[in-house]
């Protein structure tokens, strides 16, 4: 988002002095999901008595993403309770609440429960403490959390469970993981909270509010939880399958040839921050003929560096030279200020990817959803050719509108969604059906539901 620092209204929440993430591997785990509590390090703030049944716990893993198998070790500060129930979730797999729900299901994030629930202890006085936890080796790449409950109250930490071997599905998705720490607020170093911070650190947890103060269940990603919990509803219940993977994972892959297995990448989230690396990978994958889909908006807008667990930048690519329309078909146009309201996209010009509104009743002048937030338009940097498939006028303001586009070049076809809560919407029974021919004419997978 390009706009200035919002005026925070709470309290920052610290976990300084900064610890990095304990790595060790656990000795000794038994069989399926096993949980230890380790010798904890003794640092950190003590928060004050008189918040002891209240004071949030701050959980965090020490990587953004784990292979099937792997032990995950999750670090657990703050707070005053001595002991938690932990247990994992996939995200968004319990789909919608009612007879069909996974038993246990997390209702903030709509997770289907994979692990029992186990009782963790603090080691005694400690501020801190250490879990090991060993993934299922049989687990489908997705997005996952781990819950920590204890009375009434509950804390959170996401990771994305990458593939074993990249390409054993025709699509990999791209989780934000770069956008969700920028955003977040634990020690105040969050770019939407002080103009003079330039360093964000890729190891906190996430806090329990947005950076405008406003609240979210506490560790999650504010655009998680907001945007992303919605497509994976629509995700788990398709019959698609897909490789998930972190902005770190994809750092890693060291060029477009290995994502050749794949027809299609999907940026479902808002991926703002990218590296070179990511921008130059995505370039060539679409230049090689590969499809994108990305499903919310102001995309490939900040050009970033990623060393370790630090992130630092930020520059617009458009003042780099490198205007993102080029590749996105469309680039971020602007915010709602607060003044705003979402509305509907309407429907301008199914005659340019017919395949994309078959069997969904939407035609030109239909309208549908409810969109906003910040928006993309094109630009004369957009690819020739590059289609407006839907708009919402004037969101903005007079001129201002939302346009959803899509273009072609050689074998390749990108898609932007343009409103960046458009992924949020993919369960809903108006659009399930626009996002899987979409994702089904670009991947060419056939769904097995």
């Amino acid at each position: 988002m390009n706009i200035a620092p919002y005026r925070f209204q709470q309290g920052r929440i610290s976990r300084s002095p900064r610890a990095r993430r304990q790595r060790a591997a656990a000795a000794s785990l038994a069989s399926g999901v096993a949980v230890t509590a380790a010798v904890a390090v003794v640092f950190g703030v003590v928060l004050g008595a008189g918040r002891a049944e209240t004071s949030p716990l701050l959980a965090g893993f020490g990587a953004r993403s784990y292979a099937p198998g792997q032990v995950a070790v999750l670090d657990i500060g703050g707070g005053a309770t001595n002991r938690a129930t932990l247990q994992l979730f996939q995200a968004g797999a319990s789909g919608t609440p009612g007879p069909a729900a996974a038993p246990g299901w997390d209702k903030h994030t709509f997770g289907k429960p994979v692990t029992a629930p186990q009782q963790v202890r603090r080691p005694s006085g400690s501020e801190r403490w250490i879990v090991h936890i060993r993934l299922g080796s049989n687990w489908p790449s997705g997005a996952y959390v781990a819950r920590l409950s204890w009375g009434p109250h509950a804390d959170y930490a996401p990771f994305v469970l990458r593939p074993s071997r990249l390409g054993d599905a025709p699509v990999l998705v791209v989780e934000p993981i770069n956008t969700w720490h920028a955003y977040d607020d634990v020690d105040g170093d969050s770019w939407y909270l002080d103009p003079a911070v330039h360093v964000i650190d890729l190891t906190h947890p996430f806090a329990a509010s947005r950076v405008n103060g406003k609240p979210v269940p506490a560790g999650l990603p504010e655009q998680f939880q907001r945007f992303d919990v919605g497509f994976l509803r629509w995700y788990w219940h398709s019959g698609y399958r897909a490789d998930f993977i972190s902005d770190d994972d994809l750092e890693r892959i060291s060029s477009a040839r290995q994502l050749s297995g794949y027809r299609l990448i999907v940026f479902a989230g808002h991926e703002e921050y990218v590296t070179s690396h990511t921008f130059d990978l995505a370039t060539a994958y679409r230049n090689d003929g590969g499809n994108l889909a990305f499903l919310s908006a102001n995309n490939f807008f900040y050009k970033v560096k990623v060393s370790g667990n630090t992130m630092t930048g930020r520059i617009p690519w458009r003042n780099a030279g490198r205007p993102e329309a080029a590749l996105v078909g469309a680039q971020y146009a602007g915010w709602n200020e607060g003044n705003y309201p979402n509305r509907p996209y309407r429907i301008t010009n199914t005659a340019a990817a017919p395949w994309l509104f078959e069997g969904t009743g939407l035609h030109d002048g239909s309208s549908v959803g409810n969109y906003g937030i910040e928006v993309d338009e094109p630009s004369s940097a957009s690819p020739p050719h590059t289609h407006v498939l839907a708009v919402i006028p004037n969101e903005l303001g007079p001129g201002k509108p939302a346009e959803m586009t899509i273009y072609t070049r050689g074998r390749s076809t990108v898609f932007d969604a343009g409103a960046i809560n458009f992924e949020a919407s993919a369960h809903w029974p108006a659009l399930s059906r626009f996002f899987s021919n979409l994702w089904s004419h670009l991947s060419g997978e056939t769904s097995d539901t």
